[in-house]
């Protein structure tokens, strides 16, 4: 199958792309401009990289001409500064998957998986863990935003007959997460941890995440770019809850030293407790987490030890 990855070449959409390039898939790999190749492809990879804007339908066209599926891994925005700009947040996220979409239209392009936050989507839960067809009131900007493109993809899909999948997946973690966007607790206590940095905790350290390493996510996209059942909307998560102290204890076994703590004042768009169901995906996609927090940590730290030795020169 030739699929066009937007975003491929960032944390996830990387680890997507290797995990399809392995199975045998062609790709085409659609970045931003002055964006480096994750890493150096070889002969027997068959992969287009290509530069280009989102915002602008000549660009998207021209990535999605002559493929049979598309990825939409692109986010402009972050959580917690969404709110800063929800008008950037809307003209650039949902105006540009409306791009993907129209050149599919255009182009006759049958299918795509588009990665949603289970993070954001779903706001305080009424109960947990949080299935698919719990109530969605985000308290952030980037959240509704990602609803939005997901009732555009249930458009098109009446409309024009694209199968459309989302996945909202949980908080993910793992090798590649960019060190300087502080995205991610799991990325950004283990750079500190490594560094003899204190670690900065905003409330009591009681918030709660459902934490699935990256390679987790990978194999979800892969199954469901092949998915012919009848469900569009699957949760990708661990399906545990790991509050921030427990998390902190986890890096501390797993690196064999303490962390100094640091507490401040909470955060506001901090939702307490998150915690996804992911029982749909496990039974429709046959599909099932395989990498424990231990050994996810564990792979996670071996990688940012490298890319930090390889940074430091």
């Amino acid at each position: 199958m030739r699929v066009v990855i937007f975003g491929g070449g960032g944390f996830i959409g990387s680890a997507i792309a290797d995990r399809l390039l392995a199975e045998g898939h062609s790709l085409r790999i659609f970045e931003r401009p002055r964006v480096q190749p994750y890493r150096e492809f070889t002969g027997i990879d068959e992969v287009e990289w290509v530069a280009g804007d989102i915002s602008s339908m000549h660009d998207v066209s021209d990535a999605i001409q002559g493929v049979d599926a598309v990825l939409h891994m692109v986010s402009t925005t972050l959580p917690k500064s969404s709110n800063d700009d929800p008008i950037f947040d809307v003209q650039s996220n949902v105006v540009g998957s409306l791009h993907i979409l129209n050149a599919m239209v255009t182009h006759r392009v049958p299918s795509i998986v588009f990665i949603s936050s289970g993070g954001t989507v779903y706001g305080n839960p009424l109960y947990l863990p949080v299935d698919e067809n719990h109530p969605t009131n985000p308290v952030v900007s980037y959240g509704i935003t990602k609803l939005a493109i997901e009732k555009y993809l249930q458009i098109y899909e009446r409309l024009h007959g694209i199968k459309a999948i989302t996945l909202r997946v949980a908080n993910p973690y793992g090798e590649r997460q960019r060190l300087e966007t502080a995205q991610g607790a799991v990325g950004v206590f283990l750079h500190h941890a490594i560094k003899g940095i204190p670690i900065e905790i905003w409330g009591d350290g009681s918030v709660t995440r459902d934490y699935i390493h990256v390679s987790d996510v990978a194999e979800a996209f892969s199954t469901a770019l092949e998915y012919s059942g009848e469900q569009r909307l699957f949760n990708v998560s661990s399906g545990v809850g790991t509050s921030l102290n427990d998390l902190i204890g986890r890096i501390e076994d797993v690196l064999g030293q303490s962390i100094e703590r640091r507490y401040l004042a909470g955060r506001s768009f901090d939702v307490p407790v998150n915690v996804l169901c992911n029982e749909l995906a496990r039974s429709e996609l046959d599909w099932t987490p395989r990498v424990s927090m231990a050994e996810g940590i564990g792979r996670t730290a071996e990688w940012m030890r490298r890319e930090l030795a390889r940074v430091a020169g």
